[in-house]
């Protein structure tokens, strides 16, 4: 058993849940945050007191799950992210676990 996490912008949240399901993952969480690129602390300063957000709004997605499962799930982003047009890809990684109950 292994941890997937999946980060995209929320344009591709609909996406990202067939994506899981094309690869069996069935049980998965997931929650909203904000993305940031190239923050720079002259930018962040710039904004200190200002109303207007300054992430791009975003999705986390993570599930415990089989290894080939992760494979196919890997496979299906990439070929995403080939066709994609747009400059913000689906983002995952895996994480081993050593124990879990």
């Amino acid at each position: 058993m292994k941890l997937v996490i999946v980060t995209a912008v929320e344009e591709f949240q609909k996406d990202v849940l067939k994506l899981f399901k094309m690869a069996h993952i069935d049980n998965f969480s997931s929650s909203d945050i904000d993305g940031y690129k190239n923050g720079s602390s002259i930018l962040m300063a710039s904004n200190w007191f200002s109303g207007v957000k300054g992430g791009n709004e975003s999705s986390i997605f993570f599930s415990f799950t089989e290894e080939e499962n992760i494979d196919a799930l890997f496979s299906l982003i990439k070929e995403f992210n080939n066709n994609l047009e747009a400059n913000n890809p689906l983002k995952a990684i895996v994480v081993p676990i050593e124990k879990f109950i």
